[in-house]
């Protein structure tokens, strides 16, 4: 099967199907026996119970997608959830989706063409989503019931390409980031732990990311920059840290980055 993508540079197919099965079942122990009113902080206004309900559809509902592998956007984001009837069943009902959800990354071909929201028009676009739709909330999760969270660097920087490369097409639902304009400025990500960077550019009909070749640390200054650890710069680029927090390395102008981030809300 065909798992390059113009994309990014995207893990392995497998990649995806296997640590989607692993984030989803660390989530779920995370919520297990959790009292499902209980807030979540990084989701304003949510309890546990929205989040578990939240993550065990979205999957369900990219399942379906997969399964149609649709052509144009779906009118309608119903599907069968089977839902339990009382919130203290939901940690159950997510674990019980990770086999069928294995099932439908296992059956499909990732470089078969359907419609996506992102770059990526093929079926490998939702799986590589559905990973850090989880991963995300996973990290969610934990820190709501007081756990600390550590995210693997290979996956986190996996997950900060991804959310670069997509996030220029994700006005549909982030509105914010229709008004991400600049004249031609400049921000770094680097990834302190991995090495890697990326560089995205604010013009005055909205942003890009570069390609790898312009990005690449050491070829030239930038506006700004934030270096971190791959997982760090992932939960920071998801609204999920602060940018002005002292694990940080920023540098260059801050009203730039605070531009970045006033419109980037996923």
């Amino acid at each position: 099967m065909d798992t390059t993508s113009r994309a990014g540079h995207p893990l392995p197919y497998d990649t995806y199907r296997e640590a989607i099965a692993r984030e989803t079942l660390r989530f779920t122990e995370a919520v297990d026996g959790a009292d499902p009113t209980s807030a979540v902080p990084s989701c304003p206004d949510w309890t546990l119970a929205d989040l578990t309900h939240h993550v065990g559809a979205l999957q369900r509902w990219f399942c379906a997608l997969l399964t149609r592998l649709v052509q144009e956007p779906p009118r309608s984001r119903d599907v069968e959830l089977g839902l339990p009837g009382s919130p203290a069943g939901y940690p159950g009902w997510v674990a019980a989706g990770v086999p069928a959800v294995a099932a439908v990354l296992r059956d499909t071909d990732p470089g078969a063409p359907m419609w996506a929201w992102g770059e990526d028009q093929h079926a490998r676009f939702w799986a590589r989503r559905m990973l850090f739709e989880t991963l995300v909330h996973r990290v969610d999760a934990e820190r709501a019931v007081g756990l600390e969270p550590d995210v693997d660097p290979v996956l986190a920087a996996d997950g900060v390409d991804e959310f670069l490369v997509n996030l220029p097409y994700a006005g549909l639902f982030a509105p914010g980031v229709r008004e991400l304009r600049g004249d031609g400025e400049t921000i770094a990500f680097r990834c302190a732990d991995t090495g890697e960077e990326w560089r995205v550019r604010l013009d005055a009909d909205g942003f890009r990311p570069l390609p790898p070749a312009d990005g690449a640390a050491g070829t030239g200054p930038c506006t700004a920059a934030v270096s971190g650890t791959a997982a760090d710069l992932l939960l920071l680029l998801y609204g999920r840290r602060s940018h002005k927090e002292p694990l940080f390395d920023v540098s260059g102008e801050a009203a730039v980055l605070d531009h970045w981030f006033a419109h980037t809300a996923f």
